[in-house]
C-alpha cells in the first residue's frame, strides 16, 4: 500500500489539472501560433509561467486504483502488476485469462 499522502497529493494534482486545462491549452495555442505578434506570444508565455505547476497534466502520476502503487501499472486496467495478478487469479478482472502451459 502506498503512502496515503502521496495518493492524496496526486488526487489534488488531478483536480488542479481539470480546473486549469482550458486556460493552459488556450495559452499554449497562442504561444505556438506563428501569426500572433511576438509580444503577445511572450505575454502568453509569462501568463503560463504564472499558473500553478501542479496544474500541468505531466505532473499527474499513473497510480494503481487498488493499492496506490506508482510503478509497473497497466493503463488498460489502471492497476499495478501485483494487484492485477491477485485479482486475475481470483477471476475478478473481466477479460483476463491466466495462461498456463
Amino acid at each position: 500500500m502506498a503512502k496515503k499522502g502521496m495518493v492524496e497529493k496526486n488526487k489534488r494534482r488531478e483536480k488542479l489539472v481539470s480546473q486549469h486545462a482550458g486556460k493552459r491549452s488556450a495559452l499554449k495555442a497562442i504561444i505556438k501560433n506563428k501569426d500572433v505578434s511576438i509580444e503577445e506570444r511572450f505575454a502568453a508565455t509569462l501568463k503560463l509561467a504564472q499558473m500553478p505547476r501542479n496544474g500541468a497534466e505531466v505532473r499527474v502520476r499513473l497510480r494503481c486504483e487498488v493499492s496506490g502503487r506508482s510503478r509497473a501499472n497497466y493503463r488498460k486496467f489502471k492497476m499495478s502488476r501485483i494487484a492485477l495478478r491477485e485479482l486475475g487469479n481470483k477471476g475478478l478482472v473481466p477479460g483476463l485469462v491466466k495462461s498456463s502451459w
